[in-house]
């Protein structure tokens, strides 16, 4: 049998990829560069020297997702925008203890009011994007946007917030040719979850409930942000792809 493998051409597209410096976003960042895209990222270090990846592909911008004004003059910036990818994220278990107030609202701020930050900040951007399919919004979502984790109740809260926004931007910005959509990811081997597969207690039952008996990648994340941003995809807007090897089927 003959391998199928599907490539897309993003040339002259330009891309924005939050937290693109490590894991899921330097996978999705990478992919876009690959296809053509002129991709800029973001992370929380001064320069992107201060980096163990290779960010030699991208432009790089420093950044504070609790930072409106630093938000604002991240899209001002940009000399032109097609496709925003939310990735940036934490989930602030380590000695932060989300069921504090403060660390609950830190956490919701992080990974759910940067997005709609950013969204707002970047719209007339992406109002003027002649894309093919229209101008694209994805959100990284989690498995913690439809399953209770007691640990994160703040990262928990916002990402479930992230799959209602995507529904919402969804219909109220279709009329400016902007669709948006979100990527759930189920567990994603990154430098974040690694451990995780070295713990039978934690990764065994991880395994028994996945139909594909794997780990997910970042590059399957970026495959799925591949297709979301594409022509292929002009009809979908409002809707979360789950990308967990099947986890969740199980409800």
């Amino acid at each position: 049998m003959n391998n199928v493998n599907v490539e897309y051409n993003y040339s002259g597209a330009k891309v924005l990829v939050t937290g693109g410096s490590n894991g899921i976003g330097y996978g999705i960042a990478s992919a876009f560069a690959a296809a053509g895209a002129q991709v800029t990222i973001t992370g929380t270090r001064s320069s992107a020297d201060e980096y163990d990846n290779d960010l030699s592909a991208f432009t790089y911008k420093p950044l504070q997702l609790t930072d409106r004004d630093a938000i604002r003059a991240l899209a001002d910036s940009l000399d032109g925008l097609d496709i925003l990818i939310n990735n940036a994220g934490a989930s602030l278990p380590g000695g932060q203890d989300e069921w504090q107030p403060e660390v609950f609202e830190e956490s919701v701020r992080i990974n759910l009011i940067s997005t709609y930050d950013l969204a707002n900040a970047c719209k007339e951007l992406l109002t003027a994007s002649d894309l093919p399919g229209g101008a694209s919004i994805i959100g990284i979502a989690s498995l913690t946007s439809f399953f209770a984790n007691e640990m994160v109740p703040g990262y928990g809260a916002a990402k479930a917030g992230v799959v209602q926004l995507s529904k919402t931007l969804g219909i109220s910005w279709a009329k400016h040719g902007i669709r948006a959509n979100a990527i759930a990811a189920g567990m994603i081997d990154t430098r974040m979850t690694s451990f995780m597969k070295d713990i039978p207690d934690m990764n065994d039952p991880i395994m028994a409930r996945t139909p594909m008996k794997r780990w997910g990648t970042p590059e399957d994340i970026a495959n799925a942000a591949l297709f979301l941003a594409s022509s292929g995809a002009s009809f979908i807007t409002g809707q979360t792809l789950l990308v967990d090897g099947g986890y969740s089927v199980f409800g």
